[in-house]
């Protein structure tokens, strides 16, 4: 089935859309006062699948189906299998180094670097948009122009790397890698796996079963006399979420069909069921934990994201009602500009001094004020778009 035709449909593009919107409004909704705390994440040893904590997985899906997509397309467009490689390579690359920033940022030591937090996370920003910036193709003077604009946002994180200092002394470091940098070890293994085994359904079934296999090991403690483990970027678990995507993609271009879409409806909603029986039984085990990574914590939130693509589907696929969702474009369509703009958002916020009027600090005020914000963040986005400016990697 390596020569399977990728077809694309508009409920991927406004799946991806809506988890990347509520990472936005999760993001900001934590220091207010007086919310319903199913909407927070849970704490590490808390039973719990807070709202907040299926954003995340849910963008880690997201990113998996349209792996598919991004491989098969540039097969179509004249690349080897070296080149394509290499493509996975560089883009996981950039994935961890602003993962590396980001995560790095929030520990940093002003005082020993000479550099606020704030100014640190605008200079961060500004060497993400110099260095990875979609420049438009030309030649002559303008092409030595864009790559001294790329060299520059090299230079300016290398300062950063050179001049950063942490708390208690600490020297800048992997730590957690950052949401960028778990986002890239999973697009690693995710677009390795089906650049390897392509959209052979067993095969991608199987992967998916090893990575979840490795999870439950994991949380079983199977792991913990291996030294290395505990060296390597991310729970099994994440990656688990990726390849439950690229399945899910698979399937898609399998079943789903517009004139005839029950059969995909139904086998979506009977893998939801399947999920959130296996999540029940799990439960006996694990507690439902992000923090954890837990196996319980995958198959409740995968119960949902099946279903909920589905209805997605069913809504814009097949009954035509994408207009619904048409605020939402820009985050389906510069993403990676969505999650980075807020940085500067909360920077500026921070070095002018602006704050909140008392009454949207806490209760519902508070989560308007919030879902106001994510709106205008992907307003600035589309804005950006609109003039060029991009960040793709």
């Amino acid at each position: 089935m390596n020569n399977i035709k990728m077809l694309r449909v508009e409920a991927l593009d406004i799946f991806r859309a809506l988890t990347m919107f509520l990472m936005l409004f999760v993001n900001d909704i934590p220091g207010l006062r007086d919310i319903p705390h199913w909407l927070l994440h849970a704490t590490e040893h808390e039973d719990m699948l807070g709202f907040s904590d299926t954003i995340f997985p849910g963008f880690l899906f997201a990113m998996g189906m349209a792996v598919p997509f991004a491989i098969e397309n540039r097969f179509k467009k004249g690349d080897t299998t070296g080149q394509v490689a290499v493509h996975i390579f560089w883009r996981t690359v950039a994935l961890l180094v602003m993962g590396l920033f980001t995560v790095n940022r929030d520990t940093i030591d002003a005082t020993a670097t000479g550099i606020s937090k704030p100014w640190f996370s605008i200079l961060m920003v500004l060497a993400f948009f110099l260095v990875w910036s979609v420049y438009p193709k030309v030649s002559g003077l303008r092409k030595w122009l864009f790559a001294a604009m790329k060299l520059l946002g090299v230079a300016i994180l290398a300062y950063l790397f050179y001049r950063y200092r942490g708390v208690n002394g600490s020297s800048f470091s992997p730590q957690w890698w950052g949401i960028l940098g778990l986002i890239g070890w999973t697009y690693l293994v995710c677009a390795s796996i089906y650049l390897l085994i392509r959209s052979d359904l067993m095969l991608n079934l199987i992967a998916l079963g090893l990575m979840l296999g490795c999870s439950v090991c994991s949380e079983a403690g199977l792991f913990s006399t291996i030294g290395f483990i505990q060296y390597l970027p991310s729970e099994a678990t994440l990656h688990a979420f990726g390849l439950a995507g690229v399945v899910a993609s698979i399937l898609m271009q399998r079943f789903a069909n517009p004139e005839r879409p029950n059969c995909f409806l139904l086998l979506f909603l009977q893998i939801g069921i399947g999920m959130l029986i296996a999540g029940v039984v799990s439960h006996n085990f694990w507690i439902i934990s992000k923090l954890q990574a837990t196996p319980t914590w995958f198959f409740y939130c995968c119960s949902i994201f099946f279903p909920l693509f589905a209805f997605i589907y069913l809504l814009t696929d097949v009954l035509g009602k994408s207009g619904w969702f048409k605020l939402l474009a820009p985050a389906g369509k510069v993403t990676l500009t969505c999650y980075i703009i807020p940085y500067v958002w909360y920077s500026l916020q921070s070095l002018l001094q602006v704050s909140y009027p008392e009454v949207l600090t806490s209760g519902l005020p508070g989560l308007l004020k919030s879902i106001v914000y994510s709106f205008l963040i992907l307003a600035i986005a589309w804005g950006l778009m609109k003039i060029n400016i991009k960040l793709k990697v």
